[in-house]
């Protein structure tokens, strides 16, 4: 094929293919929420409490172990999972248990959740229990909150803000 005939032919295709990609990143038109919602989002990244506190060896104890192996105090790793519950208007939306992350359980619980609510005056309860050995929830939070449509109001846990944190 001469080259006179390949240029336009390529230059054709070249153009073609443009478009495709210049209608394809603009349409079909993508919504993330409707009209009148708005977005919940749970994103938290906590470890839970030991499930086992540390307990001193006694002399004992450490004259049976190897001279290497002799650390006064038996810690184990594992760590609780962290519960949360989320209620909205009174009725459950979210109600998981995280598990600790790692081979021996001793790294911290992630949780990564969202849902779309309808935009408007909603009460909020979040509750958190980050220690397998209290009954109910450790951390508690409850909150009034006035949802415009768009709006994204994220729940996290913060132990130097005081736990739960909304925003």
């Amino acid at each position: 094929m001469s080259k006179f005939i390949r240029y336009p032919v390529q230059a054709v295709l070249y153009g073609l293919f443009a478009l495709v990609v210049g209608y394809f990143s603009t349409s079909p038109h993508y919504r993330l929420l409707g009209d009148s919602e708005g977005l919940l989002r749970l994103s938290l990244q906590h470890p839970g409490k030991l499930l086992v506190e540390c307990r001193q060896r006694s002399p004992e104890e450490l004259a049976k172990m190897p001279p290497n192996m002799r650390a006064s105090a038996d810690c184990p790793r594992e760590r609780s999972p962290v519960a949360v519950r989320i209620e909205l208007d009174g009725k459950p939306i979210i109600d998981d248990s995280y598990a600790p992350a790692g081979l021996s359980k001793d790294g911290a619980s992630a949780a990564y959740r969202r849902m779309p609510i309808p935009a408007g005056q909603h009460q909020l309860h979040v509750r958190i229990n980050d220690d397998k050995n209290v009954k109910g929830y450790t951390h508690d939070r409850e909150l009034a909150l006035n949802v415009k449509p768009g709006q994204i109001v994220l729940i996290d846990f913060q132990p130097e803000l005081g736990g739960v944190v909304i925003r």
